[in-house]
C-alpha cells in the first residue's frame, strides 16, 4: 500500500492571488506551507511570506496567520503601516472570517455557538495561564458516512463538514473549540484522533488538517471599500462538498 500524498507545496509552484493592489496582497495559501520561517520549523525554508516577497519582488507584510496544514485566505499587506491598521481592525473584531472544516462525527443540532474561554497559550498545560473569552458561531453542511472503519466497535465512519466562524482570533481557536464539542477535526495531530486521522489518511490517500479559511471580510484600509475575499475549497474538498468551481491560474 503506497503511503498517503502529502500536501507540502512544491516550491517552484506560484502562489495564487485572490486580490492585488498597491496595500494588499491576497493569497490562497496552500496546505503544508508555513506562513513565515520559524524557529520551531529551522529545518524549513520555504514559507509564504518569502515566497511572495520573491513572486511580487517587493517586501510583504503578513496581516494575520494561519496553521501550517491550514489553507485558504491569507493577507499580507505591502507595508508596515497597513500592516499595522489591519492588525488594529482584526484585535478589535472589525473583520469576518470564515472556514470550513471536517470533523469526526454527527453534531447533534444542525448549527450551534461554542463559548468556551480558551488558555493564552495552547502548547502549555491549561492550569495556571489566564483564559481568555472565545466563541465561534458553526453550522452543519452536510453529513457524510463513509464504509471503512476507524474504531474496532463499528464498521462505517461519520464524518461532518461544519462552517465555523470564529469571533475572536485565538491560537488554534477553531480546532480547540471543535475538540471541546467532540467532533475534532481530520488531520488534526494536536488535538484530534490518531487512529481516525492515520485511517482516514490511508482511506483518502492524503494527509492533511482538514481546515480551510474560506472567506475573509474587512475593510481597506485606504479606499474604505468593503473587500469580500474567497479562496474556494480545492479539489481534495469534492468528495465531502461536491465538485466546486473550477480555480483560475
Amino acid at each position: 500500500m503506497t503511503s498517503p500524498e502529502s500536501d507540502a507545496p512544491s516550491p517552484l509552484r506560484p502562489l495564487r492571488l485572490l486580490h492585488l493592489d498597491a496595500h494588499l496582497a491576497v493569497i490562497d495559501k496552500p496546505a503544508g506551507l508555513l506562513v513565515h520561517r520559524t524557529a520551531l520549523d529551522a529545518h524549513e525554508e520555504d514559507a509564504a511570506l518569502q515566497r511572495l516577497r520573491d513572486q511580487l519582488g517587493q517586501p510583504v507584510w503578513p496581516v494575520h496567520r494561519l496553521d501550517r496544514g491550514t489553507s485558504g485566505v491569507l493577507v499580507f499587506a505591502l507595508s508596515a503601516d497597513i500592516a499595522s491598521v489591519l492588525g488594529q481592525a482584526l484585535a478589535e473584531r472589525l473583520t469576518a472570517k470564515r472556514y470550513l472544516a471536517l470533523v469526526r462525527g454527527w453534531p447533534a443540532a444542525d448549527a450551534g455557538v461554542i463559548d468556551h474561554p480558551l488558555a493564552r497559550d495552547p502548547e502549555l498545560p491549561s492550569a495556571g495561564q489566564p483564559h481568555l473569552e472565545a466563541q465561534t458561531a458553526w453550522t452543519c453542511l452536510r453529513r457524510l458516512e463513509l464504509p471503512v472503519s476507524t474504531d474496532a466497535r463499528f464498521a462505517t465512519t461519520r464524518l461532518a463538514v461544519l462552517a465555523c466562524e470564529p469571533v475572536q482570533g485565538r491560537r488554534h481557536q477553531i480546532r480547540r473549540h471543535l475538540k471541546h464539542l467532540a467532533h475534532p477535526i481530520v488531520g488534526d495531530a494536536n488535538h484530534g484522533k490518531g487512529p481516525l486521522n492515520r485511517a482516514l489518511a490511508a482511506h483518502f490517500g492524503r494527509q492533511r488538517l482538514w481546515l480551510h479559511a474560506e472567506r475573509l471580510t474587512l475593510t481597506h484600509p485606504v479606499s474604505g471599500e468593503a473587500l469580500t475575499l474567497e479562496a474556494p475549497p480545492g479539489e481534495e474538498w469534492a468528495p465531502f462538498l461536491g465538485p466546486q468551481p473550477k480555480r483560475s491560474a
